[in-house]
């Protein structure tokens, strides 16, 4: 348990004082706390065993005193250790934030977005209810028992030997209670896939809503509630008998035992201490009982805590061998794109083995194959978006990581088939492509995409806000934001992955000559599956089973009985069946 903190505590160098004075003062309150009962106890003898009342009211005031002074540094403890714990959970998002910002898109191809989530946001928050709840409780859990004994000890030897047996047996049960190790891991991880599943379900219920169907009709997250919910149930029902025993041992015994014995005719005789046994028994043993609960919660919180930070520290970890190595090299001597004997695989799944071509910069090209051949991978990996498991790809005679990060965004610009665009204005979503763009250079990129059209759509034109009042754009206009933004970073190396796959005729018109002015004087590789869109392209480069094939002008490739031409006719049998069969 402690292993865990001092994990943690490495994250908050800056509030590290605090702990102590958490503890310090929880510890302090504990004492005083039991100084109180003490007083009860001396209230008690004296008015029981001797008759004698006076003095009632300095009791009252002294044990009013210490409970007041004892809860007033508890809550300035726990003050405390929540300014502690706060702090520990910003560091920690943070952290994770840092990694997913320097992290590979391998990172994410491996790990769902809700599993992310999952693991930073409610992670996070379990380590700052371990800080900031648990850290005056420990000092509590570990002061206050041993307080409580020997306060019963004062009262008598026979109330000390029972409460002691009473607690020994109250911590066995517990202990049968807990469970194994194995088994509570197995456990937290059921958690965790029902909730990183349900996020991901959440995501696709438009799909849902649409076929009507049922969570049984998604089988990842139906086995992850069925595996929750076997694990819950039969957590629950090993808990049942130790716990009844448990309740009763610290409870029933001395709620029917202590009005029996009163009931007894003779049992306590004028002057007894009997009495005051029986009374501090009951108190001290329901206090026992509250401190051992929060043992058990402790432990149980310290468990989870320590569960919650190996998998933040084990996502760092993945963040960190999977992040991007920049080195200082500020420009490029040329924009040649080479790509030398390079190999990568998504996990253990090869994609690309030993792949070795050039493109010259100024000249266009276009990436042809099936789903799956590599097509994207190779222009992700000359974005640096992934590392390379063997191999280099290189800009200009140099590896990708010997530039800096900031000379590989300027450079490259990238247009995806599925824009992003955010909610905000169409100005704000073009101007984040160059930090500083004056008002005429957004403006010029605008025109030059041909987003005129788009702008005069409506009043507010390029301060119109997107997803506000129904404000939304078609696929093909999202392209032409997206293209205004490669316009106004004016980047050297285009990578266009399918931009035109799925727009109508009036937007791919549109399109296609947004493009013409996006590529000019630029190094520009095209991932297409409109196999029309790419004829005029300067070089054809065709991939499969993550090789380069095949390579030429659309000319050349179509003059032999190339895999590129056999692309070619299936792409016309499909454009002349539709034309035949909606005729």
């Amino acid at each position: 348990m402690f292993q865990v903190y001092r994990k943690l505590f490495a994250y908050v160098p800056e509030k590290r004082h605090l702990i102590f004075v958490s503890i310090c003062l929880s510890a302090l309150s504990t004492l005083a706390v039991v100084g109180a009962y003490y007083y009860l106890y001396l209230f008690f003898d004296r008015l029981l065993t001797e008759q004698d009342p006076s003095g009632s009211f300095f009791y009252a005031w002294v044990i009013f005193g210490l409970l007041i002074g004892g809860y007033a540094v508890y809550f300035i403890g726990v003050l405390a250790s929540h300014v502690l714990g706060f702090r520990l959970e910003t560091n920690l998002r943070k952290r994770g934030i840092d990694g997913l910002a320097t992290a590979s898109f391998r990172f994410f191809d491996l790990n769902s977005s809700g599993k992310i989530r999952k693991i930073i946001d409610d992670n996070a928050s379990q380590t700052h209810t371990i800080v900031a709840h648990l850290l005056p409780d420990i000092a509590n859990a570990l002061v206050k028992p041993f307080l409580i004994l020997i306060l019963a000890f004062i009262v008598s030897i026979r109330t000390g030997i029972i409460l002691t047996i009473l607690t020994v047996a109250a911590v066995l049960l517990y202990t049968g209670m807990s469970g194994e190790t194995q088994f509570m891991k197995r456990y937290q991880q059921a958690l965790e896939r029902l909730s990183a599943e349900s996020v991901e379900y959440v995501r696709g219920i438009q799909v849902v809503k649409v076929f009507r169907a049922d969570t049984r009709s998604f089988q990842a997250l139906y086995d992850a509630i069925q595996d929750y919910a076997r694990f819950a149930l039969n957590y629950s029902m090993s808990c049942k008998v130790p716990w009844v025993l448990l309740q009763w041992f610290m409870f029933a015994i001395v709620a029917i035992l202590v009005p029996f014995l009163f009931l007894l005719p003779g049992v306590f005789p004028h002057g007894s201490r009997t009495a005051v046994e029986l009374l501090m028994m009951m108190l001290l043993s329901g206090v026992m009982f509250s401190t051992i609960m929060k043992v058990m919660y402790v432990v149980m919180y310290a468990f989870n805590g320590a569960m919650a930070v190996d998998k933040l520290e084990a996502m760092y970890e993945d963040m960190r061998r999977d992040s991007l190595l920049h080195g200082t090299q500020e420009t490029f001597s040329d924009f040649d794109i080479t790509f030398d004997h390079v190999t990568f695989s998504y996990g253990e799944k090869p994609v690309l083995e030993d792949v070795s071509f050039t493109l010259r910069q100024n000249h266009s090209y276009a990436l042809v194959g099936a789903s799956g051949s590599g097509k994207s991978t190779i222009a992700k990996l000359i974005s640096g978006f992934y590392k390379v498991d063997k191999g280099a790809v290189k800009i200009g005679g140099y590896p990708l990581e010997d530039y800096s990060e900031q000379a590989i965004l300027q450079n490259i610009a990238f247009v995806f088939q599925d824009v992003k665009l955010f909610k905000s204005s169409l100005y704000e979503n073009v101007a984040l492509a160059k930090a500083g763009a004056s008002y005429e250079e957004v403006m010029e990129a605008f025109r030059r995409a041909g987003c005129e059209s788009i702008l005069e759509k409506f009043p507010d034109r390029e301060h119109t806000l997107i997803g506000s009042k129904g404000v939304y754009l078609s696929g093909g206009e999202k392209q032409r934001i997206g293209i205004a933004r490669s316009l106004l970073k004016d980047a050297r190396i285009v990578i266009m992955d399918e931009a035109s796959a799925a727009v109508d005729p009036e937007n791919e018109h549109e399109l296609q000559k947004a493009f013409a002015e996006l590529m000019k004087d630029k190094t520009v590789l095209m991932i297409a599956h409109r196999l029309t869109s790419i004829r005029s392209v300067d070089e054809i480069l065709v991939i499969e089973d993550g090789q380069v094939i095949e390579r030429g002008t659309d000319q050349e490739l179509m003059k032999t009985d190339s895999r590129y031409k056999f692309f070619q006719d299936l792409y016309a049998q499909a454009n002349d069946w539709r034309v035949r069969e909606y005729a």
